[in-house]
């Protein structure tokens, strides 16, 4: 049954407490025993231009309930939008086809696109909503006063009855606004406040496109932030009018405000030029999506200071104090979204994986300035500053199988994880690299032996620009003991790596395949798969041999590349669907060996700071 059919079919609390995955009776101990008083904390945050806006964040517990009903808001919209009749304007469906059976099928849906707002909506941002709004001669800035306190209990309420899309029985439609709203309105910081707001200002979205279209303007908004542009030399008198110098709204675009009982925001109206910046939430539209460069070269500076001090400042509400690591790594992101969606948008977009594989090129030499800044940041944080000794595998299942191994064996590695106690979760001591496409661009590491020789090969160089206090946690490379470390061997037997030493064994390099570890140089560290009486071994080989002969859906598994689909399954299904799946019966056993030489990795990092 789709979402917003069993939304609909929905007559009493516990039907829909199931519907959002939570017990019913703890949907009724947050709804009506415990005071709304005690399930917000309330804060304020200064606002860019003047003021304070109030943030009344939920608790864990009802958090947890307002993003299931988020969750299946969202889901209600899509299916309301696949379900679009097909005579709809040009350009607005997006055509999507299925796969059956792992052979794409003849079968086509479109799915409906609306293009009018772009805040908190799947697949919508802030660099599409400044899109629609590039190399026009007039930009118009609108802010809707008061958005969120707009939305009042009777509103939420009177909404899902009402609107054709939901029907909703009324009882549930107030159980709902229950959940959403807190001293009676949508609070900011609630995860489903943002939904809610886009379903009720639809209305007025679909009435403003309207009036946009019909006075060669666009139209699109992103919360709270309204935003009209035009080709035209001056905006029609109906939306914007000057009078001696001094704008004001035109009556038709204030009529439309006051029929959806919302306010305009007068201090915060904006013209702006071609022949001057002009910004569309945040990023400059001139010609393309950009973010403003003072915003970059404050970031740049940062990202400066921190690389030669392992600190940096910022400046708020008037006082200066150190910055924090995460936020600027969030700015940093920003950026990256805006860089990355523009070179998605050249005449020829790089391909990563074609420059990496097919030319063996240092996708280091194809960075723009900003994205070789981001490459250092996150090589800053991950191998220079990382808070925790980090743990790079050579196969993209073998985190899953490690973090497994750690959890079922937490008693016995106190170095590695903290066991679960009644005033404590299970809490990880390590942390683990994941890979990824932009892992791969911007750091040339996206696991297996060559790309993890490279990184080794590299380290010494990228360690030496930073002038930071010295790591504090040390970085350790796990690889499979067999042909696959040939290469890496190879290089760590060469003139170059005069430094790597092999423990307990000392500097005999010869004996590399059979240490507990070998440290390269600074906090850098390799470990292998131990071998035993094999003549070498895979991470694979730590599990029990009835553990390997699970059977899944009918098929074996085969550890190798060369899969027979019709009769086995590889290791992704095998991490999923055995030793995630039945984590707490295998036995882990095998692995101890293995996290042994982690632990002696710590202990000797420890005692060479």
């Amino acid at each position: 049954m789709k979402k917003i059919d069993a939304l609909r079919a929905v007559r009493t609390k516990p039907q829909l407490a199931l519907l959002l995955g939570v017990k019913a009776s703890a949907l009724t101990y947050l709804l009506y025993v415990l005071k709304p008083a005690t399930q917000y904390s309330s804060f304020d945050i200064p606002k860019k231009s003047g003021g304070v806006r109030t943030i009344n964040a939920p608790s864990e517990r009802l958090k947890l309930v307002q993003s299931s009903l988020s969750e299946l808001l969202q889901d209600c919209i899509e299916e309301i939008n696949k379900a679009k009749p097909p005579r709809a304007p040009k350009g607005r469906f997006a055509k999507t086809e299925k796969e059956a059976g792992g052979k794409r099928s003849k079968h086509v849906e479109y799915v409906f696109t609306s293009t009018l707002s772009h805040g908190f909506v799947r697949k919508r941002s802030i660099i599409t909503n400044a899109l629609l709004h590039l190399n026009k001669k007039n930009v118009l800035n609108v802010d809707i006063k008061d958005f969120f306190d707009s939305f009042n209990f009777g509103r939420v309420r009177g909404f899902f009855i009402s609107n054709n899309n939901f029907k909703l029985d009324p009882g549930i439609a107030k159980v709902i606004a229950q959940i959403a709203c807190y001293d009676n309105k949508l609070p900011q910081g609630s995860p489903c406040s943002p939904v809610i707001t886009n379903l009720i200002t639809h209305g007025l979205d679909i009435r403003l496109a309207a009036l946009a279209k019909k006075s060669s303007c666009t139209y699109s908004r992103y919360a709270d932030d309204i935003t009209f542009s035009t080709r035209e030399r001056l905006f029609p008198s109906n939306i914007v009018k000057e009078i001696a110098g001094i704008y004001s709204y035109g009556d038709d675009l204030k009529a439309e405000f006051g029929r959806a009982d919302f306010k305009l925001n007068e201090k915060k109206t904006r013209i702006q030029y071609h022949d001057s910046r002009q910004d569309v939430t945040g990023l400059v539209v001139n010609k393309k999506p950009n973010v403003k460069s003072e915003y970059w070269r404050l970031v740049k500076s940062q990202c400066h200071l921190l690389f030669k001090s392992g600190r940096f400042l910022v400046k708020e509400d008037g006082k200066v104090k150190d910055g924090n690591v995460l936020e600027l790594e969030g700015r940093l992101n920003f950026i990256d979204q805006v860089d990355y969606y523009n070179r998605l948008r050249q005449k020829k977009p790089l391909n990563p994986e074609y420059a990496l594989e097919n030319h063996k090129l240092n996708t280091r030499k194809l960075l723009s300035g900003r994205e070789r800044t981001f490459s250092r940041f996150l090589y800053y944080r991950y191998f220079y500053a990382n808070e925790k000794p980090l743990v790079l595998c050579e196969g993209k299942t073998d985190n899953l199988y490690l973090k497994s191994a750690v959890n079922r064996l937490v008693a016995a590695y106190p170095r590695l994880a903290k066991a679960k106690t009644v005033n404590a979760p299970y809490h990880l001591l390590i942390s683990f690299f994941k890979y990824s496409e932009r892992t791969r661009f911007l750091l040339q590491l996206y696991g297996g032996a060559s790309y993890l020789k490279d990184f080794i090969e590299s380290y010494e160089k990228n360690y030496s620009f930073y002038k930071a206090p010295k790591p504090s946690n040390p970085v350790i490379l796990v690889f499979d003991n067999d042909t696959g470390f040939n290469s890496v061997e190879a290089l760590l037997k060469g003139s170059k790596m005069k430094e790597v030493v092999a423990h307990p064994v000392g500097s005999k390099k010869s004996s590399f395949r059979n240490s507990e570890f070998i440290h390269v140089f600074y906090n850098l560290y390799v470990v292998l798969t131990p071998l035993g009486a094999a003549k070498s071994t895979a991470i694979e080989d730590l599990f029990t041999r009835s553990t390997l002969d699970e059977v899944v859906s009918g098929k074996k598994f085969n550890p190798t590349k060369e899969i027979d689909v019709d009769k086995e399954y590889g290791k992704e299904v095998f991490a999923k669907k055995v030793v995630l799946a039945k984590k707490g019966s295998i036995d882990f056993s095998g692995f101890c060996p293995l996290l042994d030489r982690i632990v002696k990795v710590l202990e000797h990092y420890e005692s060479t700071k």
